[in-house]
């Protein structure tokens, strides 16, 4: 089983601990695109202050993740389960779980991200500002740019289980399961129960603890259908039902009453 997660906009700070080791990073397939803006993003910040807080979408009061980026290769690193928080981060509780759930943690969960590509939450990363939405100068907008070299990487790493895609437009743009591996794709949506109209914050605090749900259970659905019927085990209100057309994701939907 592969959960294929957004990151947090919002990080924890680096720690002092030892600094990055590109090299040690999981996913080895996407060590040339990551160089590669990593580059990038440090040439940026590492220059004019001004050019690289509107690249990156920064208000003033973020002026100080200039800083930080143009840092990265000496700041400390962190597990990224660590380094992401944030509502979905927080209803998932990484640290909190028990010692058979982590190892699911550390097997099942891949994180996206615009500096990275994805890593695994045990990869050693340093806190960063980098969404998938940004157009770096001499790359372009990243979601588009990671594309190919994820496309050669995340087939093998899916696997032949199932997987739950719980990532947010941006990130999604960045690689789209086709063919056989969407036919065993999950994607969900979480809805208000009396209105059916997606909710917003409720929407990454349900995902966070669906996943821990999942892990907490040793629930391992091999496929959509098994999905539906282990959340509905959980406690959970899902419909869904297999796409008309073979080589589609499922769309899942989770009904909740709560919308703050």
């Amino acid at each position: 089983m592969l959960v294929l997660l957004p990151p947090s906009e919002g990080k924890a700070a680096s720690g002092s601990g030892a600094p990055l080791e590109p090299g040690a990073l999981s996913l080895p397939g996407l060590a040339e695109a990551r160089a590669t803006v990593l580059d990038e993003l440090v040439e940026l910040c590492a220059g004019d202050e001004e050019k690289a807080r509107e690249v990156l979408g920064l208000s003033e009061g973020l002026r100080g993740e200039v800083a930080k980026n143009a840092a990265l290769r000496t700041a400390g690193a962190r597990p990224a389960g660590e380094i992401y928080t944030g509502v979905l981060y927080d209803a998932l509780g990484l640290a909190t779980l028990d010692a058979a759930a982590r190892e699911r943690a550390r097997e099942w969960l891949l994180v996206f991200s615009g500096l990275w590509g994805a890593v695994r939450v045990d990869d050693r990363i340093p806190s960063y500002r980098c969404s998938m939405g940004v157009k770096l100068p001499g790359l372009g907008a990243l979601g588009a740019y990671w594309r190919t070299p994820m496309a050669s990487v995340l087939p093998e790493v899916a696997g032949d289980g199932l997987v739950l895609d719980l990532r947010s437009a941006a990130y999604a743009a960045a690689w789209k399961p086709k063919g056989e591996v969407a036919g065993r794709t999950a994607t969900v949506r979480v809805l208000h129960a009396p209105t059916r109209k997606v909710v917003s914050h409720f929407n990454k605090a349900t995902k966070g603890r669906i996943v821990r749900s999942l892990l907490g259970a040793d629930a391992a659905p091999g496929t959509p259908g098994e999905l539906v019927e282990a959340l509905r085990d959980l406690g959970y209100v899902v419909e869904g039902e297999a796409p008309v057309k073979a080589g589609k994701a499922w769309q899942l939907d989770v009904l909740v009453d709560e919308i703050h």
